[in-house]
């Protein structure tokens, strides 16, 4: 619970090098696999939140708190304030979720159930929330994982776990809200992970946020479920300047080198490599709504140069469709209805 801010500049060099032996004993309890937990609350600033909360598995910020590296009056005279608040942490993906200080009980007490409780052994695929049978043809298989109505990862996640909290952010500064991950309670009462993408094209934070959450939870010895549900990685200018590519491969590395259980439903479109990236080898398994694809249909008629006409016989030859994917030995299966 840090409200500080920062050294105590009377005491000098002493106070300074105090922050080493704070930084060194969160690094021990990190490796000791112990949850670490930070509270930012008003102010926090200096080394209090560079030594303390920002390095924290979980930070939670009171919201209209002062959190900052600097302090109000270290600051350039002409720098905005709003910069240097729990909102803007929040903004820039430095805090996973700002909590009311009246809200703060209930909100550590769910957290403290869900790190301190019981890991389950491997996710069993939740089963499908839409009553279809698998398609008949790849372009079928295309509008359906496009329908607007289609049940996505929110809809999943409560419907497998009876508890969830959130994180967010990629602690570089940024946030994409179309990928949620954290932590959530089955209903056995025992705990696993969850990162999971909502439909959108994903953006380097995203595959960051997805990273920081795979790796949290191997270190913690959790579980977890992933969620595959993209187009494929964002391809604007904006999003290869923020480093898609490096991104998409922090998550590759992250799953590959998880240690702990994980498993993967397909459960709307999986677009290329931005999907790929969070599922998880020999563990993925396909809703009968999804398809899954080395390129979208369009892209690969237009590589081909054929015109609009032939887009959905691009599809059939792409072999997408659920019971395809599992036919090429990719997803272990098509899961059934609820």
């Amino acid at each position: 619970l840090v409200s500080t801010g920062g050294s105590r500049m009377q005491e000098g060099m002493r106070a300074l090098s105090q922050l080493q032996r704070v930084a060194r004993q969160s690094a021990l309890t990190r490796a000791a696999g112990v949850p670490q937990l930070a509270v930012a609350r008003h102010p926090t600033t200096g080394g209090g939140w560079a030594a303390l909360a920002a390095g924290s598995d979980v930070v939670l910020a009171v919201t209209g708190a002062q959190v900052a590296f600097a302090g109000s009056r270290v600051r350039p005279a002409d720098a905005d304030p709003a910069a240097y608040t729990a909102e803007a942490q929040f903004a820039a993906g430095h805090v996973d979720r700002l909590v009311a200080a009246g809200g703060l009980r209930g909100t550590l007490g769910r957290w403290l159930t869900l790190l301190g409780g019981p890991a389950a052994g491997r996710v069993a695929p939740p089963r499908a929330l839409s009553g279809v049978a698998p398609p008949t043809t790849g372009w079928e298989a295309v509008q359906r994982a496009r329908a607007v109505h289609r049940p996505r990862a929110d809809a999943y996640l409560d419907a497998c776990f009876t508890l969830r909290e959130e994180t967010g952010g990629d602690r570089c500064g940024g946030r994409d809200d179309g990928v949620v991950c954290g932590f959530g309670r089955l209903p056995d009462g025992t705990v696993a992970a969850f990162a999971a993408q909502r439909g959108t094209p994903t953006r380097p934070a995203g595959f960051r946020t997805a990273a920081r959450l795979v790796r949290l939870a191997d270190r913690l010895g959790v579980p977890v479920l992933t969620l595959v549900d993209t187009p494929g990685a964002a391809g604007d200018d904006e999003a290869e300047r923020a480093g898609t590519g490096p991104a998409v491969a922090e998550c590759f590395a992250a799953m590959a080198e998880a240690r702990v259980p994980v498993t993967t439903l397909v459960i709307g479109e999986g677009g290329s490599g931005g999907a790929l990236a969070l599922a998880a080898q020999g563990h993925t398994w396909m809703t009968p709504d999804s398809y899954f694809s080395v390129i979208a249909p369009e892209s690969a008629a237009a590589v081909l140069k054929r015109d609009a006409s032939r887009v959905r016989e691009t599809a059939g030859a792409l072999r997408l469709r659920p019971q395809d994917v599992t036919d090429l030995g990719v997803a272990r299966g098509v899961v059934g209805p609820a």
